[in-house]
């Protein structure tokens, strides 16, 4: 699995797999955070001095020396990740105010649960966030997704590993609306920006559609979602949150059509 998708994978499978229900977006944290402001400062970009702490927490990644260098996590990672959220919750508003953009509950926590995992490292050597429908739970909606780590910075938005049934409604969708939903991956600026669709698609075509089905490639995928890698060096300026908003505008007639068909299936 790509690694800037591992935190919507591990949300999809906390919601699905019963033993393990708690949130990992940071609105699940009930330990107090220092740096959790109500006023969050005016994002300046995210600095580099937070690039270089995801760096080293990469190879001294224990919880010894986290907790030794906690305070810059929270200095120069966590309180420009949740400025960054801020800065786009105001444009969000704008753009698609249906969409819970939160500085204090839409970006992941830093803590990775590995008691399913061989990789036994406590901490994600990124960090993301997520923005998805209000008023509905994470795990039924399509949204738009960030991540910054070192040498890679991705936006992007869709649905990531839906469930058999709402995979099942967005491909019925799909199927019974093919114009409009051709017509939102053909647009110029939209093929401009992201190739196609990203993610596994199935060798053979889904149960119940035909093999000679019009729109059976694109029935196949697993997910619906794509987005943009960019260089790091854009997330250091306050331009950052334009080159952003740019993105999930492209991508917004795409995640509204996810959203549309899964509301057949809520």
């Amino acid at each position: 699995m790509p690694e800037k998708h591992a935190d919507v994978y591990a949300v999809r499978a906390a919601s699905s797999g019963g033993q393990y229900n708690q949130e990992t977006t940071e609105s699940s944290m009930k330990h107090h955070i220092e740096l959790d402001l109500d006023f969050l400062p005016p994002f300046q970009g995210f600095p580099k001095e937070g690039i270089d702490f995801l760096r080293r927490l990469k190879k001294n990644n224990t919880r010894s020396w986290f907790q030794e260098h906690k305070m810059e996590y929270e200095e120069n990672v966590k309180l420009p990740m949740q400025s960054l959220i801020g800065a786009l919750k105001s444009k969000m508003m704008t753009l698609a105010p249906e969409f819970e953009v939160n500085p204090k509950r839409s970006m992941f926590r830093i803590y990775r649960d590995i008691r399913f995992s061989k990789d036994k490292s406590p901490y994600k050597t990124h960090v993301a966030a997520v923005f998805h429908l209000k008023g509905r739970p994470w795990e039924n909606s399509a949204g738009f997704y960030i991540h910054i780590e070192p040498g890679e910075v991705y936006a992007g938005g869709g649905i990531y590993m839906p469930d058999g049934r709402q995979l099942k409604t967005i491909r019925q969708t799909i199927a019974g609306n093919a114009k409009e939903f051709l017509a939102i991956l053909s647009r110029p600026s939209f093929r401009r920006k992201f190739s196609s669709l990203e993610g596994e698609q199935l060798r053979r075509p889904p149960k119940g559609f035909p093999s000679d089905h019009p729109m059976v490639e694109w029935l196949k995928y697993k997910s619906y979602f794509t987005g943009t890698q960019l260089e790091e060096k854009k997330c250091h300026s306050p331009r950052f949150v334009d080159g952003v908003i740019s993105i999930y505008s492209e991508l917004l007639p795409l995640v509204r059509f996810l959203n549309h068909a899964l509301e057949r299936n809520s």
